[in-house]
Order: C-alpha cells, then structure tokens, then sequence
C-alpha cells in the first residue's frame, strides 16, 4: 500500500447507494466498519477541508486510513444489518464495542413425534421450532414451569413413531405414574391429543395467552354441561395457573402485541442500551448491554447499532419499534414511534427505568474500583451543567464574616478535582474596609487573592464561586475587571434561598436539579467556607475581646495586649506564666499593675 492515501481520486469513484464502508490502516488491518445510505457523500464527509468539524478521535481515524473498501446493498436496513455483523466478526478498533458475549438459552420444540419442549443454547436447523433466546434466565424457567404444570408432555427421547409403537417396543415409566406424561410410548395418548397441546403451548410462548385462556374457558364450560366435574376441575386448575401467570407478566394493554422497545442512556466513554419485547402486553425479552465509545459517537448512532445487534440476537421480526427520539433510518418494514403519551409511553418510561437503573449499578462497580473515572464523569457533569468552557479542575469560593461591622475577615477555599485542598485554604483579615460592607470586603478579598496569584505566577481556578448573589459577584467581577482576567475564569454567585446561580450579565439565575452532584460540589464549596470563614472570624472575635479586657490595666495599651496574646494565647495562659516569662514582654511597672490586676 502506499503511504499516503489518494483519497480524491477514489472519492470520485464511490456511488451514491446505500452500503458499508470498510477502512484500512498501512498494516492492512481493518480498523472502522461504517453503514451509509449514500456511500459517497458519507465516506467523503471524512475528508472534508473543515477538520475542526471532527472530533479529535476521528481525525486519528482519518489520518490512519490507507484504503476504503465498501459492499453495496439493497437498502439502508441491509446496511444497517450487514454493518452490525461485520462489526461483531471483525471488532475494528475505532467501532463501538459491544460489551455482550454470552451465549443465550432458547426454548426448544423438537421436530419429531410427539414433540418434547426443553431448553437449548445450540440452534439444529432441523426443522425444529426455536422461542427465545431468553436473556433473563428465571422468566424462561418461570414460563416452562407454568408450561409443565399446565400439560403433561414426555421428557424421554425414545423414538416415538407408530410403527414402533404399534410393535409394543416401550412401556411406560415413573413420569406416567405420578401424572406428568400421558403414556404415548403405548397408545395412552394419541398424536392429534398431544399436537394440540403443543400448538397451545406455542401460543403462550409466543405470547398468546389470551387465546389459550378463551379456549380452556369453553373446554370447562362444555365439561361441566356433560356433568364431567374432574375433568372441568382440572381444566380450571389450568386456568387459574395462566391468569395468574398473565396477571404477572402483562404490563400494559394486550392490544399492544409484537413491539421493540429500546432506550439509552450514555456518559463520555460508555453507553448504556435496554431492550424489551412485548407480545401481546406481556414483556417476553428483557436485557441491556454496555457499549464503549471509541469515536465519540452520539446517542443516536449508538441506538442505531445496538437495535441492529438486538433484533439479530433475538430473531426480531418486529414491525414497530418505540425509541426515545428520532433515528435516521428509513426502511418501509420498519414503523419507529416516539411515543407522548399512553400505553406505549408507559412501555417507554419501563425501559428507560432500566437502563438508568443498569447504568447507575454500572458506573458504581466500576468507580469504586476506578476513583478517577468517578473524579472525570463529576467534571464532565460540573462542565456541561454549568456551561463552562473547560474542566473545573480548580475551584475557589469566597465567604465574608463580620459581627455587626467589627472584625471583618474573608474565607476561601480550594477543591480541586472535585475534592477539598486544605493546604490551599486561605483567609484575609480586612484592611481597606469600614464598617459593614459586604460588597466592598469581597470586592478586596477577590483582588488580593488573584493580584498575589498572578505576581507569583500561580495557575488561576477555572472556576470561581462567590458566596452570594448578583451584589456580592458584581464586587468580584470589579476586581477580576481590574485584574484583566474576566476572561480567563468563570465566577458565579451562589444565593441560599433558593440555591439559584448567578453569571455576569445574566439578569435571570440559574436553578440545577437538587439532586445533581454538581449542584451537590457547589454547596459542599459554600459551606466549607463559610465554616472556614466563621471559624477564623471568632478566632479573632475572641481574641480582640481579650485585647480589650487587658488594655483596662493601666500601663498596657493595644500593642503590648497584642504582644501578651501572641506569646501566652489566652488570658488563662497570661494569668499562669510565671513572672520571670512575663518579662521578655512586659516592662517592672507593667508587670506589677498586671499582678495587682489578677490578685483581685
């Protein structure tokens, strides 16, 4: 192959029908399998002069490509479904990788005379008649119990055909002696008899209990008018055993028969795809599977291929298909509805539920063991749900105490990846401020910390959180403004009452679902300084009490109180010392007027 590829030339040479494209590295490897509806204007959107428009993963892909094959089909459905198996023969580095490689049981009816029902993980093209396969492994065991409660069939494999019957080769065994066969080995049951059991037990593995229920209810009616009470007893032992099974299974009205319904729900590397099939009412396949992200793909892409590897599994002939938004595929065998409201609404709601429920259990196993990606998704979430610009890796909040105007002091804290950095806590005692002006106090804090921050060539917070409302974050964006660094930096302010956010120039706030981790960050930010903030501000409450309680002695001024409260800390420390230590600070006459003080 040559080392670059001339993909201009061979742009030209695609045609405009639906297919699947291959791309292939310098190595020969097939690294991407993509479907197209129109070959040639999908395979050269890869080309395009605007590179910005891929993203970065994909222009990896694009650089790596040395040759493009492709396999032309009918239609984009034949698309979708070729691409899907390609997919899953080849596993190509850049596609989406379907994390699913069990092999799933199915519910056989063998092709032979008097057909025995059990269960299979291997498909025999032999005729015989295949119902599943079943993800969940208990509704398959569930169904074949009510099954083998309802009807007597054989479990032996001994070669029922008439001729062999006829001769007297078999006698009956255990399972004809307590009740659970019918004894066809010798004539006690006839063919007819027993084809129709199995054609009833079709009709409920296919979902269509309904028409079983209707036909045992005419069989017991016509067995108590010729007065047969055993035998209507047991036909209603039957009955009472499908209803109850029924009532179980059905989740919304019966007319709703043979859908798919698929939902998702996705993070930055993974997606999460639940699949149910209702026949009939009654869901008869559940199961959801992970699918890693390889080129950013979107949701609808990915629902795209995981309803292709669904409806291959699991045999699908379904007609209509309920998704949670509009997907482009066009197919006039397919009916995909985006449901409002109603009964297939609530099908909808069901398996969003799931997959949620799926991806939540997931993302929890795997963040217990993988910290970081826990730290990632958080950001990820901080980023998209307070429309930053890039990760809020560092975060500072500021917080302003006062009592009644007197010792003023600023708090601010630091989080960075998502978690409190207390070696970076700082507080500022306030210089510039008389009296009680939160405005002006936060305005001087904010200017202080990042003027100091930029002289020592310090990284700024990607985002700033002011304590407050639209006042407090005006005062900020003041300094910032001054600092040349509005730009640089997010600051929102955070006002209690209703936990709304604040952005500069915004005159309506911002209200985050109550529940959201990153309405969570921001709160455990408020509060850690306002904790730290109040903590420092008694501190120095306390200890300009103290200054005040020893300037009453007469000799000691402000200076020497402050001197005294460095040195000893506390009054009661003061009070201890003895009088040898209480000269590196005090002067003879000090000294005694502080002794005759404590001696009254």
């Amino acid at each position: 192959m040559s080392e670059l590829f001339d993909y201009q030339s061979y742009l030209k040479t695609l045609p405009g029908k639906p297919g699947v494209y291959q791309f292939w590295n310098e190595a020969g490897d097939l690294i991407y399998i993509g479907k197209a509806k129109n070959l040639k204007n999908r395979v050269s959107s890869y080309f395009t002069n605007d590179a910005q428009r891929l993203n970065a993963k994909t222009r990896v892909l694009v650089s790596k490509i040395r040759k493009i094959t492709f396999t032309l089909v009918d239609s984009e459905i034949d698309a979708w479904l070729l691409e899907n198996s390609l997919i899953k023969k080849h596993q190509p580095r850049y596609n989406v990788l379907l994390k699913d490689d069990k092999t799933y049981p199915w519910i056989v009816i063998k092709n032979e005379p008097f057909p025995r029902v059990f269960t299979t993980r291997k498909v025999i093209k032999d005729g015989s008649t295949y119902f599943g396969p079943y993800a969940s492994v208990s509704m398959m065991y569930t169904i074949l119990g009510l099954i083998k409660e309802i009807y007597p069939l054989r479990t032996c494999s001994l070669p029922l055909s008439q001729t062999n019957i006829a001769a007297g080769k078999f006698k009956v065994c255990l399972e004809y002696q307590i009740g659970n066969c019918k004894g066809p080995c010798q004539a006690f049951q006839t063919e007819v008899d027993y084809q129709e059991t199995i054609e009833d037990i079709k009709d409920i593995l296919n979902g269509k209990i309904g028409s079983v229920i209707k036909k045992l209810k005419q069989e017991m009616s016509n067995a108590a008018a010729k007065m047969d009470f055993e035998l209507a007893h047991q036909l209603k032992e039957k009955l009472d055993n499908l209803e109850g099974y029924q009532s179980k299974s059905t989740v919304v009205n019966s007319s709703i028969t043979n859908v798919d319904v698929f939902s998702i729900a996705s993070e930055a590397s993974y997606a999460f795809v639940n699949y149910l099939k209702v026949m009939n009412g009654s869901i008869i396949q559940t199961q959801t599977i992970e699918l890693k992200k390889r080129l950013d793909e979107s949701d609808e892409e990915l629902l795209s291929i995981a309803i292709s590897d669904f409806r291959n599994r699991f045999n699908s002939q379904s007609k209509e298909i309920i998704v949670p938004f509009e997907l482009d595929v066009n197919d006039p065998g397919i009916h995909f509805v985006v449901p409002k409201l109603g009964e297939k609404k609530k099908l909808l709601e069901l398996s969003q539920k799931n997959v949620l429920y799926f991806k939540r259990e997931r993302l929890d196993q795997y963040e217990k063991l993988n910290p970081e990606v826990k730290t990632e998704r958080i950001l990820n979430q901080m980023m998209k749900d307070l429309r930053l610009n890039q990760l809020p890796r560092h975060i500072e909040c500021f917080d302003n105490s006062n009592f009644q105007g007197k010792y003023p002091v600023s708090a601010i804290v630091v989080f960075k990846d998502a978690k409190p950095s207390k070696k970076d806590y700082r507080h500022f005692n306030v210089k510039t401020v008389e009296g009680p002006n939160d405005f002006a106090t936060m305005e001087e804090a904010v200017y202080r910390r990042y003027h100091r921050m930029l002289d020592e060539g310090e990284n700024l917070p990607q985002l700033v959180v002011i304590d407050g409302g639209k006042g407090q974050l005006g005062a900020a964006l003041t300094s910032l403004k001054k600092l040349g660094i509005e730009k640089q930096l997010t600051a929102i302010g955070i006002a209690k009452r209703l936990e709304e956010l604040y952005y500069p120039g915004d005159p309506y706030p911002l209200y985050l679902d109550k529940k959201s981790e990153s309405l969570r960050i921001i709160q455990q930010l408020r509060d850690e300084a306002h904790r730290f903030g109040i903590t420092f501000h008694r501190k120095k409450r306390d200890q300009g009490t103290l200054v005040t309680e020893l300037e009453q002695i007469e000799g000691i001024g402000k200076t020497t109180a402050d001197k005294l409260l460095r040195q000893f800390k506390s009054v009661k420390k003061i009070k201890e010392a003895s009088a040898k230590e209480l000269q590196e600070v005090l002067n003879t006459k000090q000294l005694r007027a502080l002794q005759d003080y404590f001696k009254q």
